[in-house]
């Protein structure tokens, strides 16, 4: 170890452990007075200072080396870090992927007209609630994580777009009672628009940093999961997406973008690529994986992966076989077709189903792993996965059939530890990201 230079991390290191103990012990730690060894003097905060992830062609590079992504999914965060009794949840989520190695998670941003709602009523916000998710995004980059922030749930869970169309059925200027008005009421687009601007201009109290210009925040999605049954053209959606695309990047050029889409083939598709989706029913949800994807401001694709859910008494085999073609057609989709990367943003395996052991999990994730692996290896489109999802002790009202405490399982913990290290091994351990990766993987490599 070089004497000096070299232990500039880990003054650093001690000063951030120093403001997290003062955080979660007093409260509220305003960072943008303290100086870190990095960070000129006047600075915000580091933040301020960090690369941003960015995408040329089908891949992501921070800091002029490819990135890769190994990461999670953690819904909960900003709805937690709102109560001073389940706060200490985030970093200790944060700390527990930080052993592991991991650099993204995916929350949401938005909680929409239910408990600890973000937005109240159109245009109208908890400041309270946003504090929460301000520390969510402080605690992220104190951990050295980056953050996929969802916009939006097509989903009634947090809101969703049943809560945009009940307010402009409530104020007398919905166009219609359905769902799908979302995607195509101007009053409820001019509801959305107002959420982006005040949510993507929002200045984080702690660390004086507005929202776009912190890289802390990897790439905003515009919704979980969007459908549009009532038109499975899919023309409907794919004008909501570009509107909304070009909005976001009017306000923030900086932010990597992404749709969210589960990764359906639709109409437009060839239909090789149709035959793939795991049931005929998937071709009427009005998303169009090609199609949306391309979109001149989507800087990345995304794709979900449940073959529990979609593949009904498929066997474990079947399952597996599935997944590798799922994620190889679209990882083919972005090398030849898009040139954008293609993230997993979801994937899952359930312990619900009958005939369920836990090493079921354990095949599957190596089986997804190792595509995004292969990909990487020869720089492919394939950017990476995300578990979903992860939570800490003590959560079990947060579970679903999912939901894994690392802790809990340590043949998992190790293979997602695992992959953190062999895709930080392909970046040379150039870069403080990969070599705060590689620094916890000792025996693994």
């Amino acid at each position: 170890m070089a004497v000096g230079s070299g232990l500039a991390p880990y003054h650093v290191l001690g000063v951030a452990t120093c403001v997290a103990l003062l955080y979660f012990t007093f409260g509220e730690v305003d960072l943008r007075h303290i100086s870190f060894p990095s960070v000129p003097a006047g600075s915000s905060s580091s933040a301020a200072m960090a690369p941003f992830v960015e995408r040329r062609g089908a891949r992501l590079f921070l800091d002029g080396r490819p990135f890769y992504v190994n990461g999670w999914n953690s819904y909960w965060l900003m709805d937690q870090a709102v109560e001073p009794g389940t706060r200490h949840r985030v970093p200790r989520m944060f700390r527990a992927a930080a052993e592991m190695g991991l650099t993204v998670c995916r929350t949401w941003a938005f909680n929409d007209g239910s408990y600890n709602a973000l937005q109240l009523s159109p245009g109208h916000f908890d400041e309270r609630v946003f504090k929460a998710l301000d520390r969510v995004v402080a605690e992220a980059g104190r951990h050295g994580v980056r953050l996929i922030l969802s916009l939006a749930n097509n989903l009634e869970a947090y809101g969703g777009k049943t809560q945009y169309v009940r307010w402009a059925w409530e104020e007398g200027v919905g166009l219609t009672a359905s769902n799908d008005s979302f995607f195509f009421d101007p009053a409820i687009r001019d509801y959305f628009k107002v959420y982006l601007k005040t949510l993507l201009t929002r200045k984080n109290h702690l660390t004086g940093v507005e929202y776009r210009d912190d890289p802390t925040i990897l790439a905003w999605e515009l919704m979980n999961e969007p459908r549009c049954t009532t038109d499975p053209s899919g023309d409907t959606l794919q004008r909501w997406m570009e509107e909304m695309a070009a909005y976001v990047k009017s306000i923030d050029k900086r932010h990597l973008l992404t749709v969210g889409t589960e990764g359906f083939y639709g109409p437009t598709s060839p239909q090789g690529k149709v035959s793939i989706n795991p049931g005929y029913w998937h071709s009427n949800y009005g998303s169009d994986f090609i199609r949306n994807a391309n979109i001149s401001d989507i800087d990345f694709a995304s794709i979900h992966l449940y073959p529990d859910n979609w593949l009904l008494h498929a066997k474990l085999d079947e399952k597996l076989k599935f997944v590798t073609q799922w994620i190889t057609s679209h990882v083919e989709d972005g090398d030849k077709e898009l040139d954008k990367p293609v993230v997993t943003t979801e994937f899952g395996l359930s312990h619900g189903v009958q005939g369920f052991d836990h090493s079921h999990r354990d095949v599957f994730y190596q089986a997804v792993f190792d595509i995004v692996y292969e990909s990487a290896k020869r720089g492919g489109a394939g950017a990476g996965a995300l578990v979903w999802q992860l939570a800490v002790e003590g959560m079990e009202e947060f579970h679903d059939d999912f939901a894994i405490v690392p802790s809990e399982r340590p043949s998992l913990y190790r293979l997602i530890k695992a992959q953190s290290c062999r895709l930080a091994k392909l970046r040379h351990g150039q870069g403080e990201e990969a070599k705060r990766t590689l620094s916890v993987c000792a025996g693994l490599l």
